[in-house]
């Protein structure tokens, strides 16, 4: 039977699923072919589309008096055996030759899938690729899998109205990477310093509720549309820190999971649970969590066979562990790979993977040592361990070498580990990028990441290393607000994550360009230019914006402790916690260089270990990351770097004064509640830019006592 999309209470946004981005498909007439519960799903999405729309839905291909489709949504193992040869096909019958009327529909449809399978020439979609093709008036999506005939109709949903144009031939999709990931840093029982949500900006958490899973299940299961709709099949649903509360899932409150993995399956999304590794200790009272303990590698063995006895779908284990306070195998004198392989053993019956957190580091580090170099970390502990893990164990390395700053270079770990599946881990929640009161989209910082090449030029890229069995991972940004995340336009970095994890190649103008289309619908605005025109110039070089205006040149942090809100130059500067900039009267910026530094630089391979070395290669973006320089250093741009602080301080916070400007011209054009929404955020953008602007450049006039050459004020 037909799955019903769900009905969430009227004032949530609708996000880039409105019921007008399936006008194109529910207009029409659109045959379903294909069983099982993710067909169902796609049946009863057009289904719901067409009561919207006008058009008709139907399953069978030989239904009395139907009219031939306009789109086909069919498996190819529906197919009769005929209809899948492509060396034993007729001609199709070309409906400029015949009167549509007079051909039987299932004659017509047939037709059409037969010469969309003839055109794959036999290629193999795999379990979630599709083929998309037009032939005659028939839009036709073929897939191999329910998974794919579901993110097939999505696709048609982006497309539109250009889905039912001209013929065109057909275009295979597949995603690059198997596992497109969110993990949330959510709380069952809220924790009293972090709340429901661990950096979480968008209200309380979409699964718990004060300790419960919440009873309004309708918005978990319109979250996972949202999420398949751009591509995303995989869900962690509680904190990697994980509580007492939290750990129980494992075992006694495992049916809560259960009952989550019930409502996001209809999508094909899969649960993935934090656990802690020591968890045989604090949940059954065993004396040791030993990874090469017996009793301690049957314990978690008979633990992950309840959990599949409950949720054969299960997805796995995600852990982070010996970091920032939480248990590991260090307390044992193992390492990492022996605590990862306890459980991989463990869940490889059951086709289970273990993310295992390469977030490792000293945080109560000795500001006085700078030898000591938090960068360093995740390449000192996990390097030599390579090849070590057991096939089912994903090595999770975030992206950056520290902790998901506005600008860091790509974490070394991605090259160095040619023997491990790696995940790469970005951050969708905007923990250090304005925490979803400023406008920042992320999608040309995640592109620039996945297109680095470790080994330059022609060698592989980020991107192919996670398409290598690894996977890309991130930190969802959403929470039970009226509007997802926070920030209506914050949107589209869940977004945009979601398709670059699907497809790493596109560019983050073109997924804007997506996600507009969806969301606002220009072609139906009394304005469509000036909507479209406008929201590329609020959010295409927001990322950047936001870089201008806070830690100048990658040396990162300068954040208030704590929150991780505005401005506080020297606020985790003599901490324990590794982030520092060691500005003084004559210059800033952390040496790590094999001369004269930590040696960060040569966990590079070539070429950029000689670039990052050389104070004149390195790029300025990061020189302050790699190099402490005078403040009359000269940068490539021809500025001194004092002088690029005091420039940049004043252009970001420019910036953020026109897009104010910007966006009050879509008054009238756009939901008024969004507007309301995006106007208020802009206003907290705008004093907390300024906030920036004049406690950087102080800082830094006062420390150097070099003028700005514009003399503005530097208070």
């Amino acid at each position: 039977m037909p799955v019903i999309p769900p009905d969430v209470a009227p004032d949530v946004h609708p996000a880039w699923l409105p019921p007008e981005a399936f006008r194109a498909v529910g207009s029409r007439h659109t045959l379903v072919s294909g069983d099982g519960p993710l067909v169902d799903t796609v049946f009863g999405e057009v289904e719901r589309a067409c009561a919207g729309h006008g058009g008709a839905v139907r399953r069978a291909t030989d239904e009395p008096d139907a009219r031939p489709a306009d789109l086909v949504l069919a498996l190819t193992p529906a197919l009769p055996a005929a209809d899948r040869r492509p060396d034993d096909v007729r001609e199709p019958i070309a409906a400029s030759d015949t009167d549509p009327d007079a051909v039987p529909a299932a004659q017509v449809d047939l037709d059409a899938v037969r010469a969309a399978h003839v055109d794959l020439a036999g290629a193999a979609l795999g379990a979630e690729g599709f083929a998309l093709t037009r032939h005659g008036q028939v839009t036709v999506v073929l897939a191999d899998a329910p998974a794919g005939l579901l993110y097939g109709l999505f696709q048609v949903v982006r497309l539109g109205e250009a889905a039912f144009g001209p013929e065109c031939p057909v275009r295979v999709h597949r995603p690059a990477l198997g596992r497109r990931m969110l993990d949330h840093w959510d709380n069952v029982d809220p924790h009293p310093v972090m709340g429901q949500v661990e950096r979480g900006y968008a209200g309380g958490s979409i699964f718990w509720r004060d300790g419960r899973p919440r009873r309004d299940r309708a918005r978990a299961r319109a979250y996972a549309r949202l999420l398949a709709a751009c591509g995303v099949n995989a869900v962690a649903v509680n904190n990697v820190n994980v509580h007492a509360t939290e750990a129980r899932l494992l075992t006694d409150r495992l049916d809560d999971v259960a009952e989550i993995a019930d409502e996001l399956r209809p999508y094909a999304i899969r649960v993935h649970l934090s656990v802690t590794f020591a968890a045989p200790v604090v949940l059954d009272g065993l004396p040791t969590a030993d990874p090469l303990d017996d009793a301690v590698r049957t314990w978690w063995a008979e633990a992950t066979r309840r959990v599949y006895a409950r949720i054969p779908d299960f997805g796995g284990y995600l852990v982070k562990a010996d970091s920032e306070g939480q248990p590991g195998p260090f307390s044992y004198g193992r390492d990492h790979a022996d605590g990862a392989n306890l459980l991989a053993e463990a869940l490889a019956p059951y086709g289970g993977v273990v993310h295992w957190r390469a977030f490792v580091y000293n945080h109560r580090q000795d500001w006085r040592d700078r030898s000591t170099d938090r960068a360093r970390a995740a390449f000192d502990h996990f390097a030599p361990l390579d090849g070590r893990f057991r096939d089912n164990v994903i090595l999770q390395v975030k992206h950056g070498p520290m902790d998901f700053q506005a600008r860091e270079p790509v974490s070394p770990v991605i090259a160095a580990m040619p023997g491990t599946r790696l995940a790469v881990e970005f951050q969708v929640t905007q923990e250090y990028t304005g925490q979803q009161r400023h406008v920042c989209y992320l999608a040309p910082w995640w592109s620039e990441v996945l297109r680095y090449r470790p080994w330059g030029d022609g060698g592989r890229s980020v991107a192919d290393v996670a398409a290598d069995g690894g996977d890309l991972v991130a930190v969802s940004n959403v929470g039970d607000d009226r509007f997802w995340t926070g920030h209506p336009l914050a949107q589209a970095n869940l977004y945009a994550f979601g398709r670059l994890a699907w497809e790493p190649g596109l560019t983050p103008e073109a997924v804007l360009d997506e996600w507009i289309d969806l969301t606002f619908d220009p072609a139906r605005s009394t304005g469509p230019a000036l909507l479209r025109r406008t929201l590329h110039e609020v959010m295409d070089d927001s990322w950047r914006t936001y870089e201008r205006y806070t830690a100048p040149l990658g040396v990162g942090f300068m954040v208030r402790p704590g929150h991780h809100y505005g401005p506080d130059v020297d606020g985790y500067e003599y901490t324990p916690w590794g982030t520092y900039h060691f500005a003084d009267r004559d210059g800033l910026g952390v040496d790590r260089t094999r001369a004269t530094g930590t040696g960060f630089t040569g966990q590079y391979p070539p070429p950029w270990s000689q670039v990052y070395e050389s104070l004149d290669e390195c790029p300025d973006e990061l020189l302050l990351f790699f190099h402490h320089v005078p403040y009359d250093h000269v940068l490539h741009s021809g500025k001194t770097v004092i002088q690029h602080i005091y420039d940049s301080h004043f252009d970001g916070v420019r910036e953020v004064e026109e897009t104010v400007g910007r966006w009050q011209r879509l008054a009238g054009l756009i939901d008024p509640d969004v507007h309301a929404r995006v106007t208020e955020r802009l206003t907290e953008q705008l004093r907390c830019a300024r906030e920036w602007r004049d406690q950087v450049n102080a800082y830094f006039h006062r420390k150097s006592g070099t003028p700005d050459a514009h003399h503005r004020p530097l208070h």
